[in-house]
């Protein structure tokens, strides 16, 4: 129960809460918006039920950075275990911090200071991170609380402005004439990339994989689960912010959930339902700092010249690997812009994905008779769906957002360049 939480909350966070109103920028048709959440939930489910059939067969903690060592090279395992800590985690921990003080601070203030916000963030980080570097009981009980606020508080806020709003928005949730082109539009493409952020998650269970009680058996069920209920959410969540907010209000604008929630309850229930939206978030960050030191952790295990990364307190607990990773959340948080760190971290996180994914293939051919406790369903069909839309986002952020495209690479690069340096030194 406690690891399908970590799946939920480490994907219900920043995304959810911010996208909308970037997405607004190019796309003013409800029907292709809500096709936004609900593509973006396939290719999650797809990525999520391949994902199954690999941590089965490679029980191990570490996620990407396992996998990809077993199916290409350790290089390609050190690679994504790079990513992985300096941007698949910190990155969107940051986010969540960030977007946790925009929140408190708007529900508690009008004039909000930046410099108030990134205390806030980094105050909330340290914090966590205290926790869940000293216990792994509080750690555990902490986050299936937390998730189970955060999904009864997100069904309680939809209802709740489907019942109070009198005069919902002139928003069409059904196809009109144009909607067809938008679905295929460079502009559906990049709006995807935000998306693809939200959902970014789906794949948490697999770094805990060694720490669950029968992994080949239960993996498959936590991925899948975690991530159907996740889209569930996601698709109604947008259509609450569309049913009760005007377009026009949220465009451009990260606090969506505070302007819906403004528009259909008035300014005082605004802000308390913008403090509530700031609370969730923190078992995003919560998550997190729960699953990405595992990461760490396995590189630190592999790698001689990196031994004291995989070191771990009496409790079995990576707490080195925890306090490396939350310095890194903090450098973002204290340094970086919101939309930055959002775009090239979402695009370098799909190269990750994208490159696991393609192992289900190179696996089936490589060791067919390697024992799968769990086979992907509908085999290859899942993998495929995913590939192409993954492919088809990554080639229109390098086409769009060249600059973060890159970085992106410079990221991978970087990450080569220290496996050279690491494997040379444990020679």
């Amino acid at each position: 129960m406690t690891v399908t939480a970590v799946v939920i909350a480490n994907m219900v966070g920043t995304g959810v809460f911010t996208s909308l109103g970037f997405q607004l920028l190019d796309i003013r048709s409800g029907f292709v918006l809500l096709a936004l959440w609900a593509v973006g939930g396939l290719a999650a489910v797809c990525g999520a039920m391949t994902y199954a059939e690999l941590g089965a067969a490679m029980p191990r903690s570490g996620g990407e950075y396992n996998f990809l060592t077993r199916i290409y090279h350790p290089a390609a395992g050190f690679v994504s275990g790079w990513v992985s800590s300096t941007v698949g985690f910190a990155g969107p921990t940051a986010l969540a911090a960030m977007t946790f003080a925009a929140y408190a601070t708007s529900a508690l203030s009008e004039d909000a200071n930046p410099w108030l916000e990134k205390a806030l963030a980094a105050g909330l980080v340290i914090l966590l991170t205290i926790v869940h570097a000293t216990s792994r009981r509080g750690s555990g009980g902490l986050q299936l609380i937390f998730t189970i606020l955060k999904i009864t508080v997100i069904v309680l806020f939809c209802i709740a402005v489907v019942v109070i709003t009198d005069s919902p928005q002139p928003v069409s949730f059904f196809p009109v004439a144009g909607d067809g082109a938008l679905l295929t539009s460079s502009e559906f493409a990049v709006a995807l990339i935000y998306v693809s952020f939200a959902y970014t998650g789906w794949n948490a269970a697999t770094y805990l994989s060694s720490e669950l009680e029968q992994p080949q058996r239960t993996l498959p069920w936590i991925l899948m689960g975690g991530t159907l209920v996740v889209t569930v959410l996601y698709v109604s969540l947008n259509f609450v912010f569309l049913y009760a907010a005007p377009m026009d209000a949220m465009v451009g604008q990260v606090e969506v959930g505070y302007i819906a929630a403004e528009t259909a309850f008035g300014e005082i229930g605004g802000r308390f339902t913008g403090l509530i939206f700031a609370m969730l978030l923190v078992s995003t960050v919560s998550a997190m700092t729960i699953a990405g030191p595992r990461v760490i952790q396995v590189m630190g295990e592999d790698f001689p010249a990196l031994k004291a990364l995989g070191r771990t307190n009496k409790d079995g607990i990576p707490s080195t690997a925890i306090f490396i990773q939350s310095a890194i959340v903090l450098l973002f948080i204290m340094s970086s812009t919101f939309e930055s760190v959002l775009v090239f971290s979402g695009f370098t996180l799909a190269l990750n994905s994208f490159a696991t994914v393609l192992g289900i293939f190179i696996m089936r051919w490589r060791q067919p008779e390697l024992p799968r406790p769990y086979r992907t369903f509908l085999y290859p069909l899942p993998p495929l769906i995913y590939l192409a839309l993954t492919g088809w986002t990554l080639w229109f952020v390098l086409i769009s957002r060249p600059v973060e495209g890159l970085f992106g690479f410079g990221i991978i690069s970087t990450g080569l360049i220290f496996y050279l340096l690491s494997a040379k030194k444990s020679q």
